[in-house]
């Protein structure tokens, strides 16, 4: 027998073998501590169809009713419960009165609302954060019991309201969060069981409809943060069940009625932004009319009301939230002011005039959780009263007149703080070390006098769950080189170390802050090239690195990994070469500030693709988006964006209106070439800056169409020709500087160009008002081609052509012909060339 064919025969047998260990008597049977276990679980249940009788004795469990096992191991896969006799469809729950799916994703079930419309015995549905507008829309609801119904936090828009107005015994209906838009829908007033009302966060954006006003019923009324607008009627006092009410953030008037102050029930109100321009004490006075003791919330911010804050605030002995940040209140606020405030957690009273003059040994009889006392007076000492507030998470000192160092003992607490405002005063001293900041999301000490290090605090932040968002220590006397330990701040989205004194090189950890979305490194001394790994910052819509010493190229990678930018500023530096094309991708760019470089070539025509620069969109926001809080105001989830420019010759701070500036400075570089035609394409473009630079050619014809231009400057370059008179046209036009050029003739007329100063137009061979020079205007013969305003005597042209042939030859000719004239001139040239060369060397 061959070899081959014995071993056939053994695979043969091994196989043969296994056939018959894995055959039905192997089967191993329950596993004792699993039967076990199913017997106590079958305890609990309730089984009135007695489904589960066979899970009875010591018997083999993987036998019982809906059990599956391993037939190899015995162990227990799986547990089949479910009833036979009902189809699998959400038809067999007409009991159910309760579905709560929020943040289920049921984006691709399609059929969501049919099926719910098939539980009719349903009183509570909650659908927050689960679901798209994807839906079939149905015209009548079948779940007629339905009393509280949760949409809030999905994209619906105004479709679905339609099977919303069918719920007639809706109570409680809540959408915040949703695409609703238009005028606030007549089908409400159908729903007349309503008493709670929450459209918070949509796009309504008409007046308030006065059906709404019928609703005395209603108990809760949400409709902040959407466009509202116009008057509130004072039909709102027929609404006397109010307990909480809501219109913050829209843009909405109101005057405060009296007869407000018969709503006993009231316990929050929310008014913020809401144009109230009503005396404080007036508005105190009618919520203490009926039940002061009652009112738990007062929330109004940015109202325009003004007036002292009379002492009897303490009346209101229930309220924990009192907020009246950013008004136009003065006085002084005195420890009476605060008597029986003991349940008090918020108070807010940032952006006003107020002086806090209290007892140096004063302690208060609550325990605030959030305090903004911003540009109030507190100094000069830091307020020895708030060591007593143990609980503090959002604290805001800014602009307060503090002249002292920071405190010990709120050096060892911020671990406890969210939000810490320091800013605007005269703290002075340095840096301790630091190392339990893992709560903090929002820290400010920018506009002191904080001096040293800040190593210690970057690098000891070792968690891995650093929370910080926003980082400002802008404005201060910090020195030293930005250490390189920047890998645990994953949540960084605001970084501003500008106007400080550090130095060196920026480290290549700062790449790894992928959530970073504003970098201020300006008026520092950094060096070196900006770092490859920042292109992984790819979420940054602000980069200034201004006033510093950064040299080589502007990276290539700017415009190809920074996509959403809003603003790049380099003013100021050692930056050299070409603009690169690739800034061209950036479309969402609004100011461009390359000036006082030694940057170089021709402005690229693909500028045109700036489209941020092409159209003003007046909805976009200079708002970081940060998930934190500012201290002032519960809901300011944002972090305002700032920029210094140089416009109309001055620097100018923005931050507020930043969103409306457009900018483009290449001013003080070595460019050079025509402006391209494609840059007139920027009609939404304010101001640009050419200046001092080696612009050559005409002034673009078509520089009229750019009519959003306020400031121009084109000064020392060498363009010529004469004036577009399209330039006329520009009527915001404030500021104008064509001063050293090679322009000629006359200035055209209109209301701006003859208001500006003769200095807008020296140094060129311009004529006319309002410069003292007149002009001789040159009548064109009849026939002739008219029109063109470069038209000049042909004799003049003539003259000039001659005038060159004789010089020309008077010169060449003689070293044509003469050898020795020849030899004496061409050395002359190699000496005055290795001077002027000596010249630019020492120079530059």
């Amino acid at each position: 027998m061959s070899a081959v064919a014995i071993v056939l025969l053994e695979l043969l047998a091994i196989a043969t073998i296994n056939i018959s260990f894995c055959s039905g008597s192997s089967y191993v049977g329950c596993i004792k501590s699993e039967g076990e276990a199913l017997s106590k679980f079958k305890q609990d249940l309730k089984d009135p169809s007695n489904r589960l009788a066979s899970w009875t004795g010591d018997g083999d469990c993987c036998t019982w009713n809906g059990v599956v096992c391993n037939n190899y191991t015995g162990h227990v896969l799986e547990l089949r419960l479910e009833n036979p006799y009902l189809r699998p469809r959400l038809e067999g729950l007409s009991s159910l009165k309760y579905l709560d799916l929020s943040t289920v994703n049921l984006s691709n079930a399609s059929d969501w609302l049919l099926v719910i419309n098939r539980l009719p015995s349903l009183v509570v549905l909650k659908l927050r954060g689960c679901l798209d507008h994807n839906f079939r829309l149905l015209p009548i609801a079948n779940t007629s019991l339905l009393a509280t119904l949760d949409l809030s936090f999905n994209n619906f828009d105004n479709s679905i309201l339609s099977w919303v107005f069918s719920l007639t015994h809706l109570v409680s209906f809540t959408a915040s969060s949703n695409n609703f838009q238009g005028p606030t829908p007549e089908g409400f007033k159908n729903l007349t069981s309503l008493r709670h009302l929450l459209l918070d966060e949509n796009k309504f954006n008409s007046s308030i409809p006065n059906w709404l006003y019928t609703f005395s019923h209603l108990e809760s009324l949400d409709l902040g943060k959407n466009s509202l607008q116009g008057m509130i009627s004072d039909s709102l006092v027929n609404m006397t069940s109010i307990t909480y009410f809501d219109v913050s953030f829209n843009k909405l008037e109101w005057t405060i009625p009296r007869p407000l102050g018969r709503f006993c029930n009231l316990k929050s109100i929310f008014l913020a932004g809401v144009k109230l321009s009503q005396e404080i004490s007036e508005v105190l006075d009618i919520f203490s009319t009926c039940n002061p003791e009652g009112l738990q919330q007062l929330v109004m911010s940015d109202c325009q009301l003004f007036g002292h804050i009379p002492s009897y605030l303490g009346e209101f002995s229930s309220l924990v939230k009192l907020d009246l940040s950013f008004n136009k209140l003065n006085g002084t606020l005195s420890e009476t002011h605060f008597a029986n405030l003991t349940n008090l957690l918020t108070f807010i009273v940032s952006g006003n005039s107020l002086i806090l003059n209290v007892s140096p040994t004063w302690h208060p009889a609550f325990q605030l959780l959030r305090l903004g006392l911003g540009s109030c007076h507190l100094g000069p000492r830091y307020p020895s009263w708030l060591h007593s507030q143990k609980q503090l998470s959002h604290l805001d000192l800014s602009g307060t007149g503090i002249t002292d160092t920071i405190p010990k003992t709120l050096w060892d607490s911020l671990s406890k703080f969210r939000v810490l405002n320091l800013s605007h005063n005269q703290f002075y001293g340095e840096f301790p070390g630091l190392t339990e900041v893992d709560n903090l999301i929002s820290f400010d000490l920018s506009f002191n006098n904080l001096s040293g290090s800040i190593s210690h605090f970057i690098c000891n932040g070792t968690s891995e769950f650093m929370l910080l968002q926003i980082l400002n220590l802008g404005d201060n006397f910090f020195s030293g080189e930005i250490p390189d330990c920047w890998m645990n701040w994953n949540f960084l989205t605001v970084l501003n170390l500008g106007n400080n004194k550090f130095s060196g090189n920026l480290p290549i950890s700062m790449g790894t802050l992928t959530s970073l979305q504003s970098l201020h490194l300006r008026e520092n001394n950094f060096s070196g090239t900006i770092p490859v790994s920042l292109k992984n910052c790819t979420s940054l819509l602000a980069l200034d690195i201004g006033e510093n010493e950064f040299v080589g190229n502007v990276p290539t990678w700017v415009g190809e990994s920074f996509s959403k930018m809003l603003i790049l500023n380099v003013h100021s530096n050692n930056f050299h070469g070409l603009l690169p094309p690739e800034l061209c991708h950036l479309a969402s760019l609004q100011i461009l500030d390359v000036a006082y470089n030694n940057l170089s070539g021709t402005i690229p025509k693909c500028f045109s693709n700036f489209s941020a620069m092409v159209k003003m969109n007046y909805s976009s926001g200079n708002y970081i988006q940060c998930n934190t809080f500012f201290v002032h105001t519960d809901s300011g989830r944002n972090y305002l964006e700032s920029a210094s420019l140089v416009i109309k010759g001055r620097e100018v701070q923005y931050s507020s209106i930043l969103n409306l500036v457009r900018s483009i400075d290449l001013s003080n570089n070595n460019f050079s070439g025509e402006i391209p035609t494609e840059v007139t394409n920027l009609e939404a473009l304010q101001t640009l800056n050419l200046s001092h630079n080696f612009f050559s050619g005409k002034i673009p014809e078509s520089i009229g169409a750019m009519g959003s231009l306020e400031s121009v400057d084109l000064s020392s370059n060498q363009f010529s020709g004469k004036i577009p008179k399209s330039i006329s046209s520009l009527t915001l036009l404030s500021h104008l500087n064509l001063s050293d050029n090679n322009l000629i003739g006359k200035i055209p007329s209109s209301t701006q160009l003859q208001s500006f100063d003769t200095s807008s137009f020296t140094g060129n061979e311009l004529c006319g008002p309002p410069l003292l020079k007149n002009c001789t205007e040159i009548v064109p013969t009849p026939g002739s081609e008219t029109g063109n305003e470069d038209e000049v005597d042909w004799l003049f042209y003539v003259s000039i052509t001659l005038g060159f042939i004789v010089g020309f030859w008077s010169v060449i000719g003689s070293l044509l012909v003469n050898k020795r004239w020849r030899y004496m001139y061409c050395h002359f040239l190699d000496l005055l060339g290795d001077k002027l060369w000596n010249v630019v060397r020492k120079c530059c």
